[in-house]
């Protein structure tokens, strides 16, 4: 059975292998660096650095910001957490971790934020690998694209929190 991918604020303990998580060269234009993203978590009130472990083992990482201001006035804002920066390190891609991390996301975002009805994300057109893992994990899209990314377009899209509530 694949174990689960534990979500959980960057510690003192965690922050030298966090700073580590790498992606491939090909994906840093989506993703950025790690270290760049915790910097700016660090000064952004809202926002939180938080490490994906597996066992031991920090196998990626993620930001949460609990307002989705990128997006501006965006329908979707109101009542979301933004997912930003989602990086597996390249030495434990393509083991199915992505899918399990966005499960482990979920359930974190649930409990600590359970005034929230959504995350959402942008990702780009062109990033195929993140867009696939995303609607596996039951992310939505939004009818529009986002033409404010300095890369390109990207799509809007979304998962409900808390989908067994009424």
């Amino acid at each position: 059975m694949s174990q689960p991918v534990r979500v959980t604020p960057v510690t003192a303990e965690l922050r030298h292998a966090v700073l580590n998580v790498a992606v491939h060269p090909a994906q840093l234009p989506f993703v950025g660096r790690a270290v760049d993203s915790m910097a700016d978590a660090a000064v952004c009130p809202g926002s939180e650095a938080l490490a994906l472990l597996v066992e031991d083992d920090v196998v990626g990482y993620v930001r949460i910001d609990r307002r989705a201001v990128a997006l501006g006035d965006h329908p979707l804002v109101d009542g979301a957490v933004a997912l930003r920066s989602f990086m597996i390190d390249a030495r434990w891609q393509g083991k199915g971790l992505g899918r399990r991390a966005l499960d482990g996301i979920q359930a974190y975002v649930e409990g600590r934020h359970p005034d929230k009805e959504r995350i959402l994300l942008m990702v780009n057109v062109r990033n195929e690998a993140a867009v696939h893992v995303y609607r596996s994990a039951g992310y939505l899209e939004h009818d529009e694209l986002y033409h404010g990314g300095p890369i390109g377009p990207q799509y809007v899209m979304w998962r409900l929190l808390h989908p067994w509530k009424p």
